[in-house]
């Protein structure tokens, strides 16, 4: 390990060779040939810790081979795994909620008493939550800890909470798990911990103003030991076991997901677990200003739930979590294919939920299913059409991916029957390269499948590279402006000098959007900004400010990339600028909690739910 070490280091120093995955790759194979039979194979996730253990025990050794701070810091990106993780500029964690009833009960969808409604076990977050009790606090820590192992900086989180419809869950369980997540983050990254609780996230918090170290192995297995002594298992094998006879008579039609979920948590001490998993908003509010100045803070924070539960109420009090972004389901704009899959929406609603979240500034993914039972071809190119071009939607963000059958859920039956059947490999590349085609520059394709195993799925696409054939099969025209994604700069390096600022202008239901963004003359994308000009009020709003590329720490410690720049700060004098010759007297943002010192210093003041500048 040491000579590989040391010839990477070497050629680092040489600088004469252009250094990345595939270099690394044929240098370890060289090596790996070379040694003994029987000895263990080197590989790239053991270079880094072993790295940083020699940096540790034997400084004085990197020394002698000139190892500086410019030299150990392309070694730590070379070293890095998944770079990709954090290409958007940000670290993301996803978490799962613990299975609860939902109220609606659409026909394609999984039910797998082991998980929240339409996810199933196999899916990689789904295992994480599982293996951590589906506890906020121990998910959120488990993943910082796999992020930094694999030399990823955590400074900056962007949380994802999934696990069905958030509002279906009590709000006390909101209130608790978002305080944990907070909590979780504030913690996270120092020394000697004393966090965590007996009951599952109760007498945390500061002693005497100073800052609460990291968890140490003992208190977090304290905390998994009240799971443990509340009749809880970790194990996805005895999980499995637990629901085994419930699931074979959910899935046979016999029970439905929440009268068989009923009966399986009466056989453990949930009622003690909804007892202890609560909240109050001041514990809320207190984690939330500890994060204003955290290690790790809270760059983004999206909920999933559906448009029938959107209203002017929830809405607020997804607000008030800290909430940023909103994953909705819609599926389908076809009233028809809405009903006959039991979506309990009207495309009304559907509409409704856009106006309702864009009045409050969210930024809005929302979750498209082709395939479903009762479409066709036609119908998804017409529906997504709509989708992407009607000023009562036009999302920013979309999840655009096939219905595939899994046997927990009520499609099954009309699989069985005939009435249902998957599209053909080439219809469905056809109709989603069209798709993708349609899909304006201020819009993100984020997904074109779910995380579903493919020994899970009885039928449907099992391809994990779906999208990489549709974007092969796509025709586009030169200097094409192609959805967000596509165009994203990732880990490119690209300088001031090659940027310049392009304005998308479009309208919805209730306002003018502006999507501000930061190009090269390729059309490759480094930052943007989404401005909301009302049709009614006096404030402007934005919604939305990324800034791509490596992820830079608080410090400025990750150099090469594009944050750090001053991009995010140009593009907030734009959106002054532009809102101000509109007539408008103010500016508010819908900052996350990270964030918000970042704000203050730009000028915006705090105010109840979202910070804001005056203009005049």
């Amino acid at each position: 390990m040491e000579s590989v070490l040391k010839e990477i280091i070497d050629t680092i120093q040489d600088g004469k060779t252009e250094l990345d995955d595939a270099w690394l790759s044929r240098l370890l194979r060289r090596h790996n040939r070379k040694r003994p039979a029987g000895e263990p194979q080197l590989a790239k996730r053991h270079l880094r810790p072993f790295y940083l253990k020699l940096k540790a025990e034997k400084p004085e050794m990197l020394a002698t081979w000139g190892v500086d701070e410019i030299c150990e810091r392309n070694l730590l990106r070379l070293l890095q795994i998944k770079p990709r993780r954090t290409a958007s500029g940000l670290a993301t964690v996803t978490l799962v909620t613990k299975p609860h009833p939902c109220s609606s009960n659409c026909l394609y969808c999984p039910s797998d008493l082991r998980m929240p409604k339409s996810y199933l076990p196999n899916e990689p977050a789904c295992r994480r939550a599982e293996q951590n009790f589906f506890d906020p606090y121990l998910q959120t820590y488990s993943r910082l800890r796999a992020l930094e192992a694999m030399g990823h900086i955590t400074d900056k989180v962007e949380l994802i909470i999934l696990g069905g419809s958030w509002n279906d869950y009590p709000l006390d369980y909101q209130l608790w798990f978002v305080t944990e997540v907070f909590r979780a983050l504030n913690e996270f990254g120092h020394e000697d911990g004393h966090g965590l609780g007996r009951e599952f996230g109760h007498g945390h918090g500061r002693e005497h103003g100073r800052e609460l170290s990291q968890p140490t192995n003992d208190s977090v297995n304290e905390r998994r030991k009240a799971y443990e002594d509340a009749g809880l298992t970790s194990d996805a094998k005895q999980a499995a076991e637990q629901c085994r006879p419930l699931q074979i008579r959910v899935n046979e039609g016999e029970l439905n997901y929440n009268n068989a979920l009923a009966l399986l948590q009466a056989q453990a001490s949930h009622e003690h677990l909804s007892l202890v998993q609560r909240a109050s908003r001041e514990e809320l509010a207190d984690q939330q200003r500890r994060n204003e100045h955290a290690a790790c803070r809270s760059v983004g924070l999206c909920i999933e739930t559906r448009p029938d539960l959107i209203t002017s109420e929830s809405a607020r009090m997804m607000r008030e979590l800290g909430c940023t972004k909103i994953q909705m389901g819609i599926q389908s704009l076809d009233q028809r294919v809405l009903d006959c899959n039991k979506r309990q929406v009207s495309v009304e609603q559907i509409a409704e939920s856009f106006a309702v979240l864009r009045r409050y500034g969210f930024k809005i993914m929302v979750h498209m299913m082709l395939n479903l039972l009762g479409s066709t071809l036609e119908l998804d190119r017409t529906g997504y059409r709509t989708l992407v071009s009607d000023p009562r939607f036009c999302p920013d963000e979309v999840k655009l991916y096939p219905c595939v059958l899994v046997e927990s859920s009520q499609l099954m039956r009309e699989f069985e029957r005939g009435t249902w059947q998957p599209y053909t490999e080439p219809d469905l590349v056809c109709l989603l390269a069209d798709c993708v085609n349609m899909t304006p520059a201020y819009t993100r394709i984020s997904r074109m499948i779910r995380d579903i195993a493919s020994t899970d799925i009885v039928a449907g696409n099992k391809k994990p590279n779906l999208r990489q054939t549709v974007e092969s099969a796509r025709k586009t025209e030169p200097n094409e402006r192609q959805e967000i994604r596509q165009r994203e700069i990732a880990t490119d390096d690209i300088g001031l000098d090659e940027l310049h600022v392009e304005i998308v202008e479009y309208t919805t239901s209730i306002s003018n959007e502006k999507f501000c963004q930061w190009v090269n003359t390729e059309g490759k994308i480094a930052g943007f900004l989404r401005l909301s000009l009302p049709f009614e009020g006096s404030t402007a709003m934005i919604r939305e400010l990324h800034v791509y590329g490596r992820v830079a720490g608080l410090d400025g410690s990750e150099l090469g990339g594009t944050q750090h720049l001053g991009l995010g700060r140009s593009l907030i004098e734009l959106a002054c600028e532009h809102a101000q010759a509109a007539g408008f007297t103010s500016l508010r943002v819908i900052s996350a909690v990270g964030t918000r010192e970042y704000y203050r210093e730009l000028g915006f003041c705090d105010e109840e739910l979202y910070q804001v500048r005056r203009l005049t």
